[in-house]
């Protein structure tokens, strides 16, 4: 017995031994070629050359070292998205996300040879996606080895903070990044009257919105609007949203942009616009229609749920992005809103907001994004991300009594799917309601014509309760331009919007 014993023992000692060689060979040792990250430039550099090269740039496609080096310079901060395949990125549509997402730590904690509290940031509790430090090239190699890896890409690295520097702090402009506080006098060319006393602006006209207006409101509708946040100051976007023609109607304001530098803080800095963009977007698509003399919006009795996601358009740091993504999956998950809207966007994809993106459109939301508006240094780039997704509607500007060119400022390419007249010869844009109470401004580029194509998408909608996403797109494209014979360049064009309700 005592034999057997022994002859026992050796046979779990020699299994064991293999077993622990087995595990150890599991992540070999990571030969590192390269140990020195790129600059900043450096990584600009690459990024600029491949969007020239082949018009886009994507992080996957990238070299380790490349991802490393972004990483290096970007606080050491990564996304990473994982799950059983490319469109794993549901965990409710995960049942193993738990599992996955263990490994992809445990493989970190080997590499980087730290406790997994000092490397977790978050966790996302809707997508297969956390953010992690990673201070290692060889945790990058290693990571993107493994199947259940669907992304690893740097979370902090300001590629637009970056072009500020080299090109003399163009980035940093109020044209670039989407804010301002100006206001304006109307010019009486640039709008209509309609009852009881509000300004239609001529764009509305041109696209038949103040006709289509017998028909529908938009009631009954709720629009989810992700930008800058809202003012305080504009009454006509709080306590007056409903006056006059306009009733019936809730706005809501949520913050989920957190201003800090630190990776780990999460108190966001509130629902208030800080910027201007955010206000003048959710004047054009619902301002009310009352006797204010004002600028009203597109969808005068839709519901808003306003969004303030990040500090402005240009979505180029970890709390922007982390903002955005949470304004999506919120979104996404409010049974009432039926239609999403963003007028901001990255020159190129950012792996959580597609994830957020895809998992708003898997809830069967109506997704409008911005098709992208010029700055000094990204002229070169062509429609900007979301926009290019399939799940997204892209939207662009083109110039009044056209649908086939654009705005100065304004993108183009085969993703756009709709334009909307939002530059005049004279050079005027679109009236909407400023910052400040009783007062007006001007707004153009691609982004007011995504919150007035998403405001048309509310009158569709509002017209045809019981309708599905798909049916209202169809009613959309049915009653465009382009219709069925789609523009390279401008997709179904500019909506007849009477035509598209009737």
């Amino acid at each position: 017995m005592k034999k057997n014993a022994f002859y026992l023992f050796v046979l779990f000692f020699l299994f064991t031994s293999c077993n622990q060689e087995e595990i150890q060979s599991v992540n070999p040792a990571i030969e590192v070629v390269q140990t020195d990250p790129l600059t900043k430039e450096q990584i600009n550099n690459e990024i600029n050359q491949s969007i020239k090269n082949s018009g886009s740039f994507s992080w996957a496609k990238s070299s380790d070292h490349l991802v490393w080096s972004a990483l290096f310079q970007g606080n050491k901060i990564a996304s990473v998205g994982f799950g059983n395949s490319s469109k794993d990125f549901d965990r409710t549509q995960s049942p193993d996300n738990q599992k996955i997402q263990d490994e992809i730590l445990a493989v970190i904690q080997k590499y980087e040879g730290k406790d997994q509290d000092r490397i977790l940031i978050t966790s996302d509790p809707f997508l297969n996606q956390v953010d992690v430090i990673i201070e290692k090239q060889e945790t990058v190699i290693a990571l993107r080895k493994l199947k259940s890896l669907r992304y690893l890409e740097p979370a902090d690295y300001r590629y637009f903070e970056v072009e500020a520097q080299v090109n003399g702090g163009a980035a940093k402009s109020s044209g670039s990044s989407g804010c301002g506080f100006s206001t304006a006098t109307i010019s009486s060319a640039d709008y209509v009257s309609v009852s009881p006393n509000a300004k239609a602006p001529w764009a509305f006209k041109n696209h038949n919105i103040t006709s289509a207006w017998n028909y529908s409101t938009g009631a009954g509708v709720t629009v989810g609007l992700i930008d800058t946040g809202v003012s305080p100051e504009q009454t006509l976007l709080g306590s007056s949203f409903n006056t006059g023609a306009s009733s019936g109607r809730t706005i809501s304001k949520y913050g989920v942009y957190v201003d800090s530098t630190w990776p780990w803080s999460t108190e966001t800095d509130g629902s208030a616009d800080l910027c201007g963009h955010g206000t003048k977007m959710a004047s054009v698509l619902a301002a009310p229609r009352n006797n204010s003399g004002l600028p009203v919006g597109v969808a005068y009795n839709a519901s808003l749920i306003t969004y303030r996601a990040a500090s402005n358009v240009v979505l180029d740091g970890y709390h922007e992005q982390n903002g955005v993504k949470t304004a999506f999956t919120e979104l996404a998950n409010n049974t009432q809103v039926k239609i999403i809207s963003m007028s901001m966007g990255h020159v190129f994809s950012v792996g959580k907001i597609e994830d957020a993106v895809k998992y708003a459109y898997s809830k069967g939301k109506l997704i409008f994004s911005a098709g992208g508006t010029s700055t000094s240094f990204t002229n070169f780039v062509g429609v900007i991300f979301p926009a290019w997704m399939p799940e997204v509607q892209a939207v662009t500007g083109v110039k009044e009594g056209t649908s086939n060119q654009k705005c100065d400022v304004c993108h183009s390419g085969q993703e756009i799917d709709f334009t909307f007249q939002m530059e005049r010869a004279s050079g005027s844009s679109v009236p909407v309601l400023s910052y400040y109470n009783g007062q007006a401004d001007y707004v153009g580029g691609s982004s007011v014509a995504t919150a007035a194509t998403a405001g048309i998408a509310a009158l569709v909608w509002s017209k045809n309760l019981s309708w599905t996403r798909e049916q209202v797109l169809n009613k959309m494209r049915q009653s465009a331009t382009y219709y069925s014979n789609v523009n390279s360049e401008y997709g179904y064009g500019n909506i007849n919007v009477l035509q598209a309700v009737q």
